[in-house]
């Protein structure tokens, strides 16, 4: 298995080849969660996946609540579904509340207070109330909580969300909201942590794999014995191979049909095909840091080539790209043909410029 396998298997199994689903929360459900710090990357990031998905259908399915977005996994904002929120908040949360402990301090905010921003925000949002984290913040203020600082803010809503109190609403023009969590997804499992921990262990290897469990423990942000734990209990579900000195967990679907080296994809900032992995030399060169590769990168042949930006426009969107490796006529056909794909999500007309152009 060469590192050329392992990226077009990637491919596959993250359904940028090939979509599977034509609902949002089907995809998200796969994947197990959605890094989505970034709204709008992420939005494009689902619609790749998704068999004639466009903006529009994303935004109708996070509006609806078929997806959700709060803080779970590592302490960023994902998309997971509500069937799910619950369990993964309860296995992933403990570790993120011990990380942000040394910030609660410096911004005095002890468990007293916390429960009690709790109950004020809860009260606030009870009977389908969605408000934005300004009007929440003006809650806490009139109840004599210091909230204008916007890290003490962020950290008590983090806090929030990661006790299973709030989680998104629907958006408001282009402000988010918050909603409680227990309206929002009244059906949300409850598992034990094994249970839990085996679930997001095959969510991960079905959706990302061939990967390590150095990769599940960068990825989830528990440890790599929780990871390895999780592997014991599903490992009958998943292929084990050993290549490149390290050890590779699968699904059980092998995809020998590599996709076309000159199919390009316009991935967006910390988009699934590379934020979730502790290594990166299966889709990138090693002189390329991570803020290159998080960033909206081009992908041919199941590796990074070169970065992409957008600039929106009255009359459309200015694509502009940029490559590490002297590129044709065949990459830029590709690049092209990937943007006019980028322009019907949006349902805009999309000008390709290549850089110093």
């Amino acid at each position: 298995m060469t590192l050329s396998d392992i990226a077009h298997e990637r491919l596959h199994n993250q359904h940028l080849v090939a979509p599977a689903f034509e609902r949002p929360a089907d995809e998200v459900a796969w994947q197990g969660a959605v890094q989505s710090q970034d709204y709008y990357g992420a939005q494009w990031g689902l619609g790749q996946r998704l068999a004639g998905a466009t903006g529009t259908i994303v935004d109708a399915s996070f509006a609806a609540g078929e997806i959700l977005r709060t803080h779970v996994l590592r302490p960023t904002w994902h998309f997971v579904v509500p069937a799910d929120i619950r369990w993964m908040l309860a296995l992933t949360a403990p570790r993120i509340k011990a990380a942000s402990l040394q910030y609660h301090r410096r911004l005095e905010l002890d468990e007293r207070l916390l429960r009690r921003t709790n109950v004020l925000l809860a009260k606030a949002l009870r009977d389908g109330a969605q408000l934005t984290r300004d009007e929440l913040r003006a809650v806490l203020e009139r109840a004599g909580i210091a909230a204008a600082d916007t890290v003490r803010m962020s950290y008590i809503m983090m806090h929030a969300e990661l006790d299973a109190v709030v989680c998104s609403g629907a958006r408001r023009g282009k402000q988010f909201t918050y909603a409680l969590l227990e309206e929002r997804a009244p059906q949300a499992r409850v598992l034990t942590r094994d249970e839990a921990l085996a679930e997001l262990v095959l969510r991960f290897f079905r959706s990302h794999g061939p990967a390590t469990a150095n990769d599940f423990a960068k990825w989830s942000g528990l440890t790599v014995a929780d990871g390895e734990r999780g592997l014991h209990d599903v490992q009958s579900q998943l292929e084990r191979e050993t290549a490149h000195g390290r050890t590779w967990w699968r699904g059980g679907t092998r995809h020998a049909a590599k996709p076309s080296s000159r199919m390009a994809y316009l991935l967006p900032n910390y988009d699934e095909y590379v934020v979730g992995y502790r290594h990166h030399d299966v889709v990138a060169s090693p002189h390329l840091g991570t803020r290159t590769i998080f960033s909206n990168i081009i992908v041919l042949g199941g590796r990074v080539a070169g970065t992409w930006k957008r600039t929106l426009k009255r009359e459309g969107v200015l694509l502009e790209s940029g490559y590490f490796e002297p590129s044709g006529r065949s990459v830029a056909a590709s690049v092209k043909a990937a943007a006019r794909r980028y322009g019907r999500f949006l349902d805009l007309t999309v000008e390709v410029r290549s850089a110093g152009e």
